[in-house]
């Protein structure tokens, strides 16, 4: 789908869709409870569309209800090889590894786009270690066998994701695990959030230091209705918008206590000079000055475009550094993020692990490309709020695998004259 979007800044209010990472641990934690649940949760992206019918297939029933999906956990797994889609979330393939493991499942795994080429070691390592049989045909990922035994390791600046799909999965093993994480941790607040909901579903773990330790014999018991909270990842778009725009643009729905690790362009909006007005639920971004910032991306990946976006219209020159892990996501992120800009008329230049960025008062517009990567897309339509001409956008449908509205929501903003 190519789209016109009109150059120029933006005003108004949106409402944050729910949050994608919170949200997918909580479904799991559902199909693998002790009792059925409400999860309200909206729309379904397509990365949590995958992940319900992933766990469907291991035998969890979802109805959908007025705003969320009603869940009654795994009671028997069915037989035979059980085919999981999980299209192109790294988030349900990697959560979802070892629970299939725990069930002692016969498994495939699809995966589409560049799902294939996004990094599964050391994680598959450790689960082949602890008794899985796990191969790869191409889009298929083969799995069989069931996991056992007390004591795992994983780095900490691989992903996130693999802690945070061993402490959901340990907790259903027969005896008790210790996980040591090894080395420096990336992306932690992934990790905080995920322990967050383990406690709200009452799973016991101690953590002390670099090492966890999970009483095993246990399964989740969350809330009968659960609200799932405002994504701050998707917010932090239109937020971005605001500190481009006098008016100023404000996002309802959000935790200003919440551990999403997102929740740091708070802190990145206001280094890049903007002014901020948070209450309750709401935060308010208005333009004040544009100054030229240093992003460090090590614990916040996902903000990356948005700030290059901002980068690419600030005073100075910017710098993105330790975004190395951002070349295996939905596209080489570094190398789109700098083509899409460029493509703009940005004056920027990739590293490495990072991007400089030589910001300009405006940029020109002009033909792009989202690179079928959401994130890349949604920055598009920041940066085209400081362009003087029209942004047409090429692939703006891939926006589909987080936040399926985002287009109607940013059509919703208004102009300034």
């Amino acid at each position: 789908m190519t789209l016109d979007l009109p150059g120029g800044p933006r005003c108004g209010a949106v409402r944050a869709p729910v949050s994608k990472s919170a949200a997918h641990r909580y479904l799991i934690c559902a199909a693998l409870g002790a009792q059925s649940c409400e999860i309200r949760c909206g729309e379904l992206s397509a990365d949590l569309r995958a992940t319900a019918d992933c766990l469907a297939a291991l035998g969890a029933a979802f109805i959908r209800s007025d705003g969320g999906v009603r869940i009654r956990p795994i009671r028997s797994v069915p037989g035979g090889e059980l085919f999981l889609p999980c299209g192109e979330s790294g988030s349900t393939l990697r959560f979802l590894l070892p629970v299939a493991g725990v069930l002692g499942v016969r498994a495939v795994f699809e995966r589409r786009g560049r799902l294939g080429r996004r990094p599964l070691a050391p994680l598959t390592d450790e689960l082949v270690r602890h008794g899985m049989t796990i191969t790869e045909e191409g889009e298929l990922l083969r799995c069989s066998g069931r996991l056992s035994g007390s004591d795992w390791t994983l780095p900490g600046d691989v992903s996130s994701q693999f802690i945070s799909a061993l402490l959901m999965t340990l907790p259903l093993l027969d005896g008790d695990s210790r996980l040591t994480v090894v080395g420096s941790i990336e992306s932690a607040p992934y990790i905080a959030l995920t322990e967050q909901i383990l406690g709200e579903a009452a799973i016991r773990f101690s953590h002390a230091g670099a090492v966890y330790t999970v009483p095993g014999g246990q399964r989740p018991a969350l809330p009968q209705l659960v609200d799932v909270e405002g994504d701050w990842s998707s917010a932090a778009v239109f937020l971005a918008m605001g500190a481009l725009s006098p008016e100023g643009v404000a996002v309802r729905g959000l935790s200003l206590d919440s551990l999403q690790a997102d929740r740091a362009v708070l802190a990145l909006l206001r280094a890049f000079g903007a002014e901020l007005l948070e209450e309750a639920d709401r935060v308010l971004v208005r333009q004040s000055s544009r100054r030229a910032f240093c992003f460090d991306a090590s614990q916040t990946p996902d903000l990356v475009p948005v700030a290059a976006a901002l980068g690419a219209l600030a005073d100075g020159e910017t710098r993105i550094i330790n975004a190395a892990r951002l070349r295996a996501k939905e596209s080489d992120r570094l190398r789109t993020t700098c083509a899409m800009l460029a493509s703009l008329g940005a004056e920027i230049r990739e590293l490495p692990d990072g991007l400089v960025i030589w910001g300009k008062s405006s940029l020109s517009g002009g033909a792009a490309e989202s690179f079928a990567d959401h994130r890349v897309a949604m920055a598009a339509a920041v940066a085209a709020c400081g362009c003087t001409g029209n942004v047409r956008l090429r692939g703006a449908d891939c926006v589909g695998k987080s936040y399926p509205r985002f287009w109607d929501d940013f059509g919703s903003l208004g102009g300034l004259a």
